[in-house]
């Protein structure tokens, strides 16, 4: 892994990620029993691997797979069982499939297993803030991290959402964690932000932080939003199956991508990639 050119881009085995020519599309592999959407589903791990390859097939350009469910109110598991549900899923995903593969986790123990296992950066919904040390492997593999922002854990984050300045507030967060994972050693480059809606964030604030993005910009790193199928759509769509909530995820992508964001994370691989293919052409190819 290492930047294809100047704009400070990836190369991860044969895929080049180079920010502001497309969006790319994170498809999530929840391999939980627990998840709020699709707990479950993906546990076993031919299920997992056979909808690593539906992703795949679908254009998504990274597989990120996660052990731990990080819903409001999602019990907290053990780190050998979050290692027993992960590694052998990334190990069998990658005898098939060459696509990028993240590591969904908190805890620098799994990060460095699931680099090892064949995983090719990291995507920390804590921020890098519940085990300091997933910044180090990070640096240490040289890989890139995604540092989420988030209060509290899953039991407790939706009662903590006072803010006296949200999008100052998170920008201070995140210029802190730059700061710490680079004086580690992370390059700018390897480090993508994730303003974390629908974690420690009411409707009104992730429909604020949306409508915000660009502000972030000016941390100088690649920003991925995640909004799919989450509890703020149904709310405004009055919309309670998870399942149901496509149509307004691909109206929340769209804007993401009016607004610059660089990647976006989903559930429904083939719907978000054409939704992004034709808002790419929308909004970054002028003719």
């Amino acid at each position: 892994m290492h930047p294809v050119d100047g704009t400070g881009g990836w190369r991860i085995r044969g895929h080049e990620f180079i920010w502001g020519r497309k969006t790319y599309v994170m498809g999530i592999l929840n391999v939980t029993p627990d998840s709020f959407s699709d707990g479950g589903e993906f546990a076993s791990i031919a299920a997992a691997v056979n909808q690593a390859q539906t992703l795949a097939t679908a254009g998504v350009d990274i597989l990120d797979v996660g052990g731990q469910s990080t819903r409001p109110g999602a019990e907290e598991i053990s780190r050998e069982s979050e290692l027993e549900r992960v590694i052998p899923v990334i190990n069998a995903i990658r005898q098939e499939l060459n696509t990028p593969i993240s590591i969904d986790t908190t805890r620098a123990e799994v990060a460095q297993a699931a680099l090892n296992a064949g995983a090719d950066l990291i995507n920390d919904v804590s921020g890098g803030k519940d085990d300091p040390q997933i910044l180090e492997v990070a640096a240490r593999s040289n890989v890139p991290i995604v540092l989420m922002h988030r209060r509290g854990t899953p039991q407790t984050m939706q009662t903590l959402t006072d803010y006296g300045d949200l999008i100052g507030e998170l920008l201070a967060f995140f210029q802190a964690q730059i700061t710490t994972a680079m004086n580690l050693g992370i390059p700018r480059h390897h480090i993508v932000i994730d303003p974390g809606i629908g974690f420690a964030k009411t409707t009104t604030q992730n429909i604020r932080l949306l409508q915000n993005l660009r502000q972030f910009q000016t941390l100088g790193c690649p920003i991925l939003i995640g909004t799919s199928r989450k509890r703020f759509i149904g709310e405004i769509l009055n919309q309670p199956n998870p399942k149901a909530r496509i149509w307004g995820t691909a109206a929340t992508c769209c804007y993401a991508i009016a607004q610059g964001v660089d990647l976006v994370r989903v559930h429904d691989g083939l719907e978000m990639v054409q939704t992004c293919r034709m808002a790419d052409r929308l909004w970054r190819q002028s003719s």
